[in-house]
């Protein structure tokens, strides 16, 4: 079972009211209730507020997350765009119904829930300012006090503000073209560390925002899943062509199935060529491999030059060899 609570606050009535937060929740629990072709993922509670009618309470706040975090869920994930605080006492997320900030409910007090439940993964995300506060141990703010298990991702760092452009938070905006596909790997699967990295590449050194990642897990678990870049079978077939590390793939003309640019004295296409050429083909347009002495795979083929996994070519290839791609 995977769970998610999903939060988002425009409406107060004490203190300024904010525009984007009930839009970003929105768009969240879209992206987490379906992957991508439409099979289900998380089973979500949405709560928002933008007005009197629909106020959001600290008691209601408080009693949401803890029913969040008491179930047993492969993944239990909270999401809340609002009101953060910050002060000497700690961090806090601002309910509809706070007077001030300090009103609002404790960090330390839902991290206290989150490092309790016995949900296999826990994830917060926090679109607040000052939300990078979060985990933060009350007796030293530089330490970290997470169980296992345990992920938060912010929108800002403890001392930054969190902002909204085009109606919507900078951080949720990032987060949901993260999870439409921007952010997943090549079997798929979108993780919060790859979420946290497609956020932390889109905003620039000079951002006055920053986003936080904090973790303790043995494994990354997949938020949501999309139409990979190429099939299972296909990526499977790396170790076929490439069965050891540093290993070079010799290529020739009988490669290529165009007839144009050779030479008369050239070997016409081999079909078996071929089909092996399309799919080292897409391992090279996906950065999986590379052409050696040779500008294009064409120019590799022509020129009966080799071909080499990159980096990240081998670090497939490792995971197809140890059985870990389904």
């Amino acid at each position: 079972m995977k769970i998610a609570l999903i939060v988002g606050i425009d409406h107060y009535t004490h203190v300024s009211g904010l525009h984007g937060c009930v839009n970003d929740a929105y768009s969240v629990d879209s992206m987490l209730k379906r992957n991508d072709g439409g099979s289900v993922n998380f089973e979500t509670k949405l709560m928002t507020s933008t007005g009197p009618s629909d106020s959001i309470s600290k008691s209601e706040l408080k009693d949401s997350i803890k029913h969040l975090f008491t179930q047993k869920a492969e993944i239990a994930v909270f999401y809340f765009a609002g009101h953060g605080h910050i002060e000497s006492t700690g961090g806090y997320l601002v309910a509809s119904d706070a007077q001030r900030g300090d009103d609002g409910l404790a960090l330390n007090e839902i991290m206290m829930l989150a490092n309790r439940s016995p949900a296999t993964n826990k994830l917060i995300i926090l679109d607040s300012c000052h939300s990078g506060y979060a985990g933060a141990s009350p007796e030293n703010v530089d330490v970290s006090t997470l169980a296992e298990g345990m992920t938060i991702l912010t929108a800002s760092t403890a001392e930054q503000y969190a902002s909204e452009e085009n109606g919507s938070g900078i951080f949720t905006s990032l987060m949901v073209d993260a999870l439409s596909g921007s952010a997943a790997n090549l079997v798929g699967q979108i993780t919060p560390g790859s979420i946290y990295a497609h956020i932390d590449q889109s905003l620039g050194a000079w951002d006055t925002q920053r986003p936080v990642f904090k973790t303790n897990i043995k494994s990354f678990v997949s938020l949501r899943d999309v139409t990979p870049p190429i099939s299972l079978e296909d990526l499977r077939s790396i170790i076929e062509y490439f069965p050891k590390a540093g290993f070079e793939y010799q290529l020739d003309p009988t490669y290529e199935p165009e007839l144009r640019g050779r030479g008369k004295t050239m070997p016409k296409p081999l079909e078996e060529h071929t089909r092996i050429f399309a799919r080292l083909q897409k391992f090279n347009k996906l950065n999986l491999l590379v052409p050696i002495n040779a500008p294009h795979m064409w120019h590799a083929t022509m020129e009966s030059k080799t071909c080499k996994l990159t980096a990240l070519g081998e670090h497939y290839r490792r995971l197809v060899a140890k059985g870990r791609l389904g």
